[in-house]
């Protein structure tokens, strides 16, 4: 070609009359002598770097057009068609239906699944080239026979611009599939509208007028069908509507004109006339079979066309990427320019390659109305729009630049904290989170409960006034114990939520409280709330209130219930709102100090009092399960008293707690007092009185004393078994999803020498030594026979987890690679039939376990060689050692520098990512970006939410703290996150 096939790849001109442009000379070269006749040139480029032009290609249509040449594919493809309207005619209606609606299914199946399956593989590892190139159908020397009979078929079908022998192998085959696309998409559309028209019928309850709406609405849905899938065409052209893009690359696809009007309008919109059509033949099958049609294409487009979109044309978002909300003056032109270009350079970086890549724009090819065709314009690059900064004309504009500048990512986290989205991000130690699941839940028991008997009726209230009970003393009391004993509460709410750097805590602390204190005042209210309707189910008013004792109850239980009343209106007096909400659980800010006054100078916990409301209640319903549910009350409210708050208290206040009340007291110097009286009374009586008296009371002090000593010392004993229980159950259901697995053993082992495979390690590059700090890519090198499989792969796993050294039995858990990647995609083994494959085959190589084949769990492990995509051992390697770097001190500096080590590792060691502080002149060998000059040397972004997994899985690892992904990406900060790690270890150590 005389033309420079660098200048531009697929770059589309409008020329107007009153436009001036400038042409460059490489473009002059394509410019022709007659402006009005100037030929329209197409680009296209391969996966392997070769540019080629694109010749003209005729679109479906010309299948059915009578001057066009037809192949033996295409009188394939009419046969099918006529074979489809012969059997419509010479079937019954019924046969008809049921033939048709099975043959439908078959060529939907073929479009949506078939097409979908080989279209994914082509785009993910070119597998329908390879196949070709495998089976030899293009290869002159191998096949020639098919090769002349595929040339037949494609040259007959192209126009004079078209040359077999100089295209590559990509578009010839793209050529070729798109003829068997051809084949499905019309049979598929014929057999919808053959089952269509077998089912078609006028409803007899309708009027005229129903009638014609029912035809003009079904008419002008299909009208609306053509008219879409005719505008996409033009927009997309057969480049894309025969998803040439997974075959080769032709600049980037602008999706402008009808697909503004709708997503994705050619698997939405454009399939109204499924609709149109039910709705002219009135048949519930059509509307059925149309649904299944249209959700079958919806799947193709989720399981394949976005993914291939994405991959090819996607653009990855840096998470944590603190884009400044007021960017410099001096950079605001350069940041314009690289965001007009910005889709540009992806396309590009797609399809870089060694040689220089021609530039794309968003241009959309021209198309050739007559012949049918599909062309494009060469390019003219627009002058680039002046741009004006007004803001470098601000006098306050040097001070904003030198102020510090708050990023979208900050301003981002302080608005929104792991909201609630409908149940998504739900946590129930979120007061908020708490009352919704339990409006949801009272809600749809109101609904789907049934009619109730009135014992169940009663039985159900009763259950619900325990939960209630049960969970204010018990699942509080828990959990107000854990918050004194290690600061459960702030814990959780330091791991799962982002608070301001330099907050030192206290940001935690306030929500934690805040939390703490809307569950307590919930769960209170529920509790009397509940007590009260089971009284009120179990109630009768009297007939006769001077009969019996109706009355003496009624004014007994009102008596307890005022007295309840008193005492915690008392309580609440004397604690006030940082007593009544257990403050000294949360803060440690208030000195701590005893007041015994008000009710507390006569009880030492008045809350026992508390128990008076609910046995007045049972009394006044006269009720034995409204008694019984007091009872547990009081016994439960004993518990909270002896287990939770007494011991907070003894060890917040020590010993200046006092022992007994002052209503204690008067009552033991009363009983001194009437034990001196009876003693003189008693006589010589007296010493054996007295003796009674205190072995009594020394049996029952030591009855208390014992069974407390006992329970106490269960509990302990308890806890260190119940941890270990926990970590074996964790660590049995990790071997148990290691070891669902089922173990796959090759039959031709014994044509190969287990002696002649051999695996080493690259030692770390970090001390020399067979010990890798997590997240270090561990390079394997392998040898192994002439003659090994191309299918063989490596593995590693933990020591001890496979009995076997000839057989592996635990899964891989996906930390294994490939020996030879191209004949892998994904999990599966390509083709065992591996042409070309050359004599001179290499006997050794090297893998390198990096990212995400990497374990992430500290330990020992052994690498293991596998056979032919089996599990059949040929040779191990181990042990090794995966460690993380502790500091060697809890202070700022050792966490900082443990953190320099984890985090670039666990980033990839990507430059684009890691801070700028852990960047050495050794290792960095790439330019400084532009945006470096501005973000903070600390910050660091991730690629996906997995990178910063991989951080907290080594945080806590290396310092025993625990933090969700999602609030270290909202740090994204070395020294915010050093800051964070240290106030998570000062709440361990109180």
């Amino acid at each position: 070609m005389a033309e420079d096939p660098q200048a531009s790849l697929r770059l589309r001109r409008k020329i107007s009359k009153d436009s001036t442009t400038t042409v460059t000379p490489s473009e002059a070269e394509f410019q022709p002598t007659n402006a009005k006749k100037r030929d329209e040139v197409v680009w296209g480029k391969t996966p392997g770097g070769d540019v080629f032009r694109v010749p003209t290609t005729h679109d479906v249509l010309t299948l059915f057009h009578p001057g066009y040449p037809k192949s033996h594919i295409d009188l394939l493809n009419l046969g099918l068609l006529g074979l489809q309207l012969v059997l419509f005619a010479l079937l019954s209606r019924t046969k008809a239906k049921i033939f048709f609606f099975f043959y439908f299914v078959f060529w939907r199946l073929a479009y949506d699944v078939g097409l979908g399956w080989v279209l994914t593989k082509q785009s993910k590892k070119k597998w329908i080239v390879r196949e070709v190139q495998r089976l030899g159908w293009l290869d002159e020397t191998r096949m020639p026979g098919v090769r002349s009979w595929i040339r037949a078929q494609l040259a007959g079908k192209m126009g004079k611009d078209y040359s077999f022998d100089d295209l590559p192998l990509e578009y010839n085959t793209w050529l070729l599939f798109r003829q068997a696309v051809d084949i499905i998409l019309l049979n598929d559309f014929l057999a919808y509208c053959m089952f269509a028209f077998a089912c078609f019928r006028i409803p007899d309850d309708l009027s005229i007028t129903v009638h014609i709406m029912r035809w003009v609405g079904g008419l002008a849905l299909i009208a609306f069908n053509l008219w879409v899938k005719t505008e996409a065409h033009d927009v997309v052209k057969d480049y894309g509507w025969y998803w040439g893009d997974v075959f080769f690359q032709r600049g980037a696809l602008v999706f402008d004109g009808v697909f503004e009007l709708a997503p994705h309008p050619m698997y939405s919109v454009g399939y109204a006339g499924y609709y149109g059509l039910s709705l002219i033949v009135g048949s519930y099958p059509v509307l059925f079979v149309s649904l299944f049609g249209h959700a079958a294409q919806f799947g193709f487009l989720v399981f394949f066309e976005n993914p291939h979109i994405e991959r090819t044309y996607g653009q990855r978002k840096l998470l944590a990427q603190r884009t400044p909300l007021f960017p410099s003056s001096s950079r605001k032109a350069g940041g314009i320019a690289s965001t007009s270009h910005s889709r540009q350079e992806s396309i590009d970086s797609v399809m870089s390659t060694d040689l220089p890549t021609p530039a794309a724009t968003d241009g959309e090819s021209a198309t050739d109305t007559e012949l049918d065709t599909e062309t494009e314009t060469e390019p003219v690059s627009a002058p680039l729009s002046h741009v004006r900064d007004t803001r470098e004309r601000s006098p306050s504009g040097r001070k904003r630049a030198e102020s510090p500048v708050t990023s979208q990512h900050d301003l981002l986290h302080q608005y929104f904290r792991q909201d609630t989205i409908l149940f998504h991000n739900i946590d129930i130690l979120r007061a908020s989170d708490a009352q919704l699941v339990l409006l949801v839940f009272y809600v749809a028991l109101a609904v789907f409960l049934p009619q109730l008997s009135p014992k169940a009726s009663l039985a159900l209230h009763f259950t619900h006034a325990l939960m209630w009970c049960l969970f204010h003393t018990f699942g509080l009391g828990l959990l107000l114990k854990a918050q004194s004993e290690r600061k459960f509460l702030v814990r959780h709410f330091l791991k799962h939520y982002h608070y301001p750097r330099n907050d030192r805590g206290k940001g935690a602390v306030k929500e934690a409280f805040s939390n703490w204190k809307a569950i307590f005042n919930m769960s209170m209210c529920m509790t009397y709330a509940s007590f009260i309707g089971l009284t009120w189910k179990t109630y009768s008013i009297p007939h006769d209130w001077t009969v019996g004792n109706e009355l003496l109850r009624h004014t007994l239980g009102l008596i307890l219930i005022l007295v309840h009343v008193w005492a915690t209106l008392e309580s609440y007096e004397v604690l006030g709102l940082f007593g009544w909400f257990f403050g000294d659980f949360f803060m440690d800010e208030f000195s701590p100090q005893l007041e015994y006054t008000g009710i507390y100078r006569y009880l030492n916990n008045p809350e026992i009092m508390s128990g008076a409301a609910f046995f007045g209640l049972a009394m006044i319903s006269g009720s034995k399960l409204a008694f019984s549910l007091a009872v547990i009350r009081l016994l439960s409210q004993w518990w909270f008293l002896s287990n939770v708050e007494n011991p907070h208290m003894r060890k917040l206040y020590g010993d200046s707690l006092r022992s007994d009340a002052g209503f204690v007291k008067v009552i033991k110097k009363v009983a001194q007092q009437n034990a001196h009286l009876l003693e003189s009374r008693a006589g010589r009586h007296a010493p054996e009185i007295r003796r009674v008296a205190k072995e009594f009371k020394g049996t029952f002090d030591k009855v208390y004393e014992e069974t407390a000593e006992k329970l106490e010392d269960l509990i302990a004993k308890s806890k260190p078994k119940i941890s270990e229980v926990v970590q074996d159950t964790k660590v049995l259901l990790q071997q148990s999803r290691e070891r669902l697995v089922i173990s796959r053993l090759a039959s031709d082992l014994s044509s190969y020498d287990r002696t002649k495979y051999r695996i080493s390690i690259t030692p770390s590059a970090l001390d020399g030594s067979s010990r890798f700090h997590l997240g270090e890519p561990i390079t394997v090198k392998w040898k192994a026979p002439l003659h090994h499989s191309r299918r063989d792969w490596i593995g590693i796993y933990r020591v001890g987890a496979n009995a076997s050294e000839l057989v592996t039995k635990t899964a891989s858990m996906g930390k294994w690679v490939p020996v030879h990647g191209e004949e892998w995609d994904g999990d599966y083994p390509l083709s065992l039939d591996r042409p070309n494959r050359p004599d001179n085959d290499a006997e050794e190589g090297e893998v390198v376990f990096r990212g995400a084949v990497l374990p992430w769990q500290t330990g020992s492990y052994e690498i293991r060689y596998h056979h032919d995509g089996k599990h059949n051992v040929m040779a191990m390697l181990g042990p090794i050692e995966i460690y993380v770097q502790r500091p060697e001190s809890l202070d700022a500096e050792s966490v900082r520098a443990a953190l320099k080590r984890i985090i670039p590792l666990c980033l990839d060691s990507d430059p684009s990512l890691i801070p700028i502080s852990c960047k050495t002149t050794n290792n960095d060998d790439t330019a400084t970006n532009d945006d470096d000059d501005q973000r903070d040397p600390d910050d660091f972004r991730f690629w996906s939410e997995r990178q910063a997994k991989r951080i907290s899985v080594a945080i806590k690892q290396a310092f025993g703290v625990e933090l969700t992904p999602e609030v270290i990406i909202a740090d994204a900060n070395l020294g915010a996150l050093a800051n964070r790690i240290l106030v998570s270890r000062e709440f361990f150590s109180e």
